[in-house]
């Protein structure tokens, strides 16, 4: 029997932002954090367009997964920054087995793993 995902929610700023506990790991709800900035999932969709987040997001997929496919990283690469480069949570989770992003349809959308662009709920934690 697969193990369901739990939820928290944690409260920066007076906004709820989901923190979901998968395979061992939190991942931060992106669509939550932009949810009361105009324009908010635009928002998520130009951090990924942009040239340094997809470097960013590679670099720290070859350090921390062994699984990463550079050759597909490289081809994604090339392309960021152009005004015509598109990339979804998904395609970069999908292209590449990146493990850093997650991509979910849904109430949730996109998370970032708690070792990449993120902190964990517990490094925040034990932080204060």
């Amino acid at each position: 029997m697969t193990k369901k995902a739990t939820t928290a929610k944690i409260s920066v700023q007076r906004t709820d932002i989901t923190v979901i506990h998968h395979l061992g790991d939190d991942f931060i709800s992106l669509t939550d954090m932009v949810r009361h900035f105009d324009g908010g999932p635009a928002l998520i969709e130009q951090w990924l367009k942009n040239k340094d987040t997809v470097l960013f997001l590679g670099v720290w997929e070859q350090i921390n997964n062994p699984n990463f496919k550079t050759p597909e990283f490289e081809g994604i690469r090339h392309e960021a920054g152009r005004n015509s480069f598109y990339l979804s949570a998904k395609k970069w989770s999908q292209t590449t087995d990146a493990i850093g992003l997650i991509a979910k349809a849904g109430r949730y959308g996109a998370r970032p793993s708690p070792r990449g662009p993120q902190r964990s709920l517990r490094e925040t934690k034990n932080a204060r």
